[in-house]
Order: C-alpha cells, then sequence, then structure tokens
C-alpha cells in the first residue's frame, strides 16, 4: 500500500513574499556528450565527459513556495546524456525547464563545465598526443530570448620581443669581442655560432593563456574544435603533447617567429575573431611572467552593443 507523502513545496507559502532571479542546483555531476574532431579529419564522433552542470530557473510567482528541483534535475538527465550537446539542444533544455514550471517560472539557465581532449598532432615528427582544453558551455532563455556561450582556456608559449632585442645585442657584442679586427672565415664563424659562448643569451618566454568566450548562433553543431584551430592559428605557438627533437626544434622556430607581448597576443586574437561569425566574443590573455612575479595581461571584446562588458574578472587566468 502506497502512503501519502507530505509535499511541503505544494502547500501555502507564510513567509516573507517576493520574487527570485534564480533558483535551483549547481554541482550537478552529470555525464554528457558531446562532438569530438578527429585528428585524421575523418567525421567527428560523440563522446560521453563528466561534466559539473548548473540549472536554474526564475521564480516568478511571489506567493510561492518554490520551484521543483527534481524536475530540473530528471530533464537534464534525460536530455543531455543521451545526446551531444549543441546550441539547439541547449535551447530545448532550456524550454523544457521552463515549460515545466509554467505557473511559476519564464527564464532558465543551464551551465555545463568539463575537461575537452583533443588529440593533436605533432608540429614535425608523426606523432600525436592528447591536449586538454577546460570548456564551459552556457545557455540562457530569457523572456524568450536565447543566448548560448561556449568558453575555453587554450595554451601557448609567449617570448618577450624586448628580452629577444636584448639577447641579439649581447650576441652581436660577443661576436665582436671574438672577431673584431679578424679575417673572417666563413667555417670559423659558423662552428662558433653553434658554441655556447656564439649564443651567450636567449630571450625569457613563458606559459601563457588564452582564455576566451564566444557567443554562438543557434544550431545543430557544436564547434570545439574549431574554435580551438582559430586561437592556436592565431597565436601560432600553442603548447605541444608528443614531442620528438624535430618538434622542439620547430617550436623554437616558431616562437622566434611570433615574438609577443600580451598587447601583441590580444590583438592576433582580436583579428582572427572578428573574422569568425560568432555573436560576440570576450578575451583574456595571460602572459605569466618569467622575468617578474606577476602576470600581464591584456582583454579585448568584439565591441558590439549590449554585448559583453571588458570586465578583466569575467574568467580568473589558470595558475
Amino acid at each position: 500500500m502506497t502512503k501519502n507523502m507530505p509535499d511541503i513545496a505544494c502547500q501555502p507559502h507564510f513567509g516573507p513574499t517576493g520574487k527570485l532571479n534564480w533558483v535551483g542546483m549547481s554541482g550537478i555531476e552529470l555525464p554528457i556528450l558531446v562532438k569530438q574532431a578527429q585528428s585524421d579529419g575523418s567525421e567527428s564522433i560523440d563522446v560521453r565527459l563528466s561534466s559539473q552542470a548548473q540549472a536554474y530557473v526564475n521564480l516568478g510567482d511571489p506567493e510561492s513556495k518554490g520551484i521543483h528541483m527534481s524536475r530540473l534535475y530528471l530533464l537534464l538527465d534525460q536530455m543531455a546524456t543521451q545526446q551531444a550537446l549543441t546550441p539547439k539542444r541547449v535551447k530545448a533544455i532550456l524550454e523544457a525547464f521552463i515549460d515545466s514550471h509554467q505557473t511559476l517560472s519564464s527564464n532558465a539557465f543551464v551551465e555545463f563545465k568539463f575537461d575537452y581532449y583533443e588529440r593533436r598532432n605533432s608540429l614535425k615528427s608523426d606523432n600525436s598526443g592528447w591536449k586538454h582544453y577546460p570548456t564551459t558551455l552556457r545557455g540562457e532563455l530569457r523572456n524568450g530570448q536565447f543566448e548560448c556561450e561556449l568558453s575555453i582556456e587554450i595554451p601557448y608559449s609567449s617570448t618577450c620581443p624586448c628580452s629577444a632585442a636584448l639577447s641579439r645585442q649581447l650576441i652581436q657584442e660577443a661576436f665582436e669581442a671574438q672577431f673584431s679586427g679578424k679575417e673572417l672565415d666563413y667555417k670559423t664563424v659558423l662552428d662558433w655560432l653553434g658554441t655556447p659562448e656564439g649564443i651567450n643569451a636567449t630571450p625569457h618566454s613563458q606559459r601563457s593563456y588564452a582564455q576566451v568566450k564566444v557567443k554562438v548562433q543557434e544550431s545543430d553543431n557544436l564547434e570545439i574544435s574549431t574554435l580551438i584551430n582559430q586561437i592556436e592559428d592565431a597565436v601560432q605557438t600553442p603548447v605541444q603533447a608528443a614531442v620528438k627533437r624535430e618538434d622542439e626544434q620547430e617550436f623554437a622556430r616558431l616562437n622566434a617567429s611570433n615574438l609577443m607581448f600580451c598587447e601583441d597576443a590580444g590583438r592576433r586574437l582580436q583579428n582572427k575573431l572578428d573574422q569568425c561569425d560568432y555573436i560576440d566574443y570576450w578575451v583574456r590573455v595571460n602572459h605569466l611572467e618569467s622575468l617578474h612575479p606577476h602576470d600581464a595581461v591584456a582583454v579585448v571584446t568584439k565591441g558590439v552593443e549590449n554585448g559583453y562588458i571588458d570586465d578583466p574578472n569575467l574568467m580568473d587566468p589558470m595558475k
């Protein structure tokens, strides 16, 4: 025999009244599905990833005791774990949240934080290795207006242009001290350049991070790999996974060919993302200085009306 269990949420509310912007849950453990690009260029596949999710609706009825949180959880379980997440799928989840609270809510929010892994080819050798990209997918449906945002953090190397110029000056001075007044011989100079005395100074470089948020179109695709490629193509010096000597040498060449202050990195990403069809973007580049105990930071937005504000604290750099 089934007992009638009390439902406190349906009982009259006698406390203070008022509307609430958001009510829901955070820290939901959820095994989501996302599309993953293949290094051989073949069709993307669905992969299951562990995520931490948040789910909210507004509480528009000031007299209501509360929302039905179990409905949000069950909808997430049904709709985010059985089909790959895309902007359209996110919108469908938000619409289901509101439909499940028809007399209470008109707005909905959902967020998925996950570690996205992708196999990336080495620079020169035939090797490849896995790289990790902290990723967030966020959607909001407010008064019928839908927004979907993809955020990602990508590590790269930045070599200081000032340090490179100072290093070149020291190399010139060492060359002058070694060969001033002497008749130059090609092989002698060539051999000297290959000694520690020949390259007696190197510019400082540091691991750096590009934190990028883009507002994406409502579509059936979630182009995580495309965004990664756009960012790494812009900075030209992404960190590497599997590395042989030829890969390390190419990485050194790329660093020398792409000397960057944080301002340069920010403008490179600005130029690249301006060529893409994102509704809006926000970028923060973090150069974790090896010369200084502090970081160098640049922030840039697309600058659209009612778009992202230029708040440097929207995302915190990974240390």
